[in-house]
């Protein structure tokens, strides 16, 4: 079974700020994996960990988000 996380555990884990997440989410960098029923709050896993771990590195590279979008899109097609 996959780890589920908040948006603010998926924070705390990635180092990666909760303004950040819900813009990258927005762009649609990453995605949500579900919500709860009742005050629907987003759940992620650990793919989401990944991927934000891989858009921190190319963003540390100097890499543009427009250029990051490309690549994950990239990615989605192969």
């Amino acid at each position: 079974m996959k780890n589920i996380y908040l948006v603010k555990d998926l924070s705390g884990i990635t180092r990666v700020s909760v303004y950040t997440i819900k813009y990258y989410l927005k762009l649609g960098l990453i995605k949500e994996v579900g919500r709860t029923s009742q005050l629907n709050y987003r759940y992620f896993n650990d793919s989401t960990v990944k991927r934000l771990a891989k858009i921190r590195k190319w963003r540390k590279q100097g890499i543009c988000i427009d250029e990051i979008q490309n690549r994950i899109k990239g990615e989605a097609l192969k």
